[in-house]
């Protein structure tokens, strides 16, 4: 016989796991069709052209590629953003622009698992394709903001920098042939230190010691200013890039993604500067965002994304800015797990009607019904066993209210609904012409 087993990286969702993930996918569309976004798909093999020198060293080694029957190298897509700068230069001229669009699919990259991430995981992307705007950029904050309180999440942090900084300074150092050694150095600062970070860029990009301390000065920044806040940010950054005139206006625009965050209802609380933070994707060309948890940090982003201006480039003449976040769901849902605040249950509606009565079989099918059309999500057994037989099963299962009827109160015109959680009961009235008593308890 052949032994049951999974490949190292993946794994299979039992309808513990699985029922919080579709709900957390629920929320994540209802957010961005709250915004305007509208749900694309693309195929999960892509041309290997396509994916192949778009987002890192890193991601190019991780690409599960291979040639397929008919003798073209493919490869299976690392994330939703290369296909959609695919897609946007395929089909812009028939969706116009501005184009904003969300996409929930999975992705795979080969890379060494580890909490909350596997070879194979989804991602909740959303995107605004074929404008500069600064608007854009502000919405995009608006958005993460917005997705993880409707999710429940209370306490996050929103970093936010903007890669013209880091561009103006490597440029004003003379370093700009050396950007994205530099960069990718940069981006391992939060695992790594800056000691190491430091040696990091000295032996990759190939440049001195006090060249990379001068960079490094922007980690430094947050702790140097902490009392005055973004304010003292701001104000010290121009003198940090030596008044370099991109690194600048990196900052100005900056600065308007954040006040113009707090005024679509961002707290600032939640907010913070960090002109230290890189992001992994070579891409990335402008404001730059990463989402942490308060409680749980060391699991690392758990949104991210960025402006992108330049990949649609690769596919078209036609110049087609992006800007976008994506939701790591896998790593989300494990952080909730450790924190203790996902809720699991292996069913996903709330009531199960005891069937041991088989006299009254289409009494229970024409209650389920009723409580379905009242919108309430309702199991009956299949089979007329023994009651606490029943009893016990839809206790293990995780239902909220069990509804026992028999011949008795079918007669009298009542059910008994039994709360499992609290093992208490009560009866109320129900006729299949009169339901809402019992549908407005189940709701309560």
């Amino acid at each position: 016989m052949i032994q049951p087993r999974t490949l190292k990286g993946f794994r299979d969702y039992l309808p513990a796991a699985m029922i919080p993930r579709e709900r957390l996918m629920e929320t994540a569309r209802e957010t961005f069709r709250s915004f305007g976004f509208a749900p694309i798909d693309t195929p999960t093999l892509e041309h290997l052209d396509v994916l192949t020198g778009k987002g890192s060293e890193e991601t190019d080694r991780q690409l599960y590629s291979f040639t397929d029957n008919g003798g073209r190298p493919v490869g299976m897509r690392f994330d939703l953003t290369v296909p959609l700068a695919r897609f946007a230069a395929q089909h812009i001229g028939t969706l116009g622009t501005p184009f904003k669009r969300y996409h929930i699919a999975p992705v795979w990259r080969g890379e060494n698992p580890q909490a909350g991430r596997y070879r194979e995981f989804y991602q909740c992307d959303f995107d605004t394709i074929g404008t500069e705007s600064v608007l854009a950029d502000i919405e995009a904050v608006t958005v993460i903001d917005s997705l993880l309180k409707a999710i429940g999440i209370d306490a996050f942090t929103i970093s936010i920098n903007n890669r013209v900084i880091l561009s103006g300074l490597l440029e004003s150092l003379g370093l700009a042939d050396k950007t994205t050694a530099i960069l990718r150095s940069l981006d391992k600062l939060g695992k790594i230190g800056l000691e190491k970070t430091a040696a990091e860029m000295v032996s990759a990009a190939n440049i001195t010691a006090d060249q990379a301390n001068q960079v490094l000065r922007l980690a430094e920044l947050k702790s140097e200013t902490e009392s005055a806040g973004a304010s003292g940010i701001f104000d010290r950054l121009p003198e940090i890039v030596n008044h370099n005139a991109t690194a600048v206006a990196g900052i100005d625009r900056l600065r308007e993604i954040y006040e113009g965050a707090i005024a679509s209802g961002v707290s600032p609380d939640r907010l913070n500067i960090d002109v230290s933070i890189a992001r992994g994707l070579d891409y990335y060309t402008g404001v730059i965002f990463e989402t942490t948890l308060d409680e749980l940090p060391s699991i690392g982003s758990i949104c991210s994304g960025g402006r992108y201006d330049n990949l649609a480039g690769l596919y078209t003449k036609q110049h087609l800015p992006g800007i976008g976040a994506s939701l790591g769901l896998d790593r989300l849902l494990a952080a909730l797990e450790t924190l203790d605040k996902l809720s699991t249950t292996n069913k996903p509606c709330p009531v199960m009607i005891l069937y041991f009565d088989a006299d009254h079989r289409d009494d229970y099918l024409k209650l389920a019904t009723n409580l379905r059309r009242g919108g309430i999500g309702t199991e009956v057994y299949p089979e007329p066993k023994k009651l606490g037989q029943q009893l016990k099963y839809a206790d293990a299962s995780g239902f909220k209210y069990a509804i026992v009827a028999g011949g008795n109160e079918w007669q009298r015109g009542v059910v008994q609904v039994k709360n499992l959680a609290e093992k208490s009961s009560d009866e109320v009235a129900y006729r299949h012409d009169s339901a809402d008593a019992l549908i407005t308890r189940l709701l309560a």
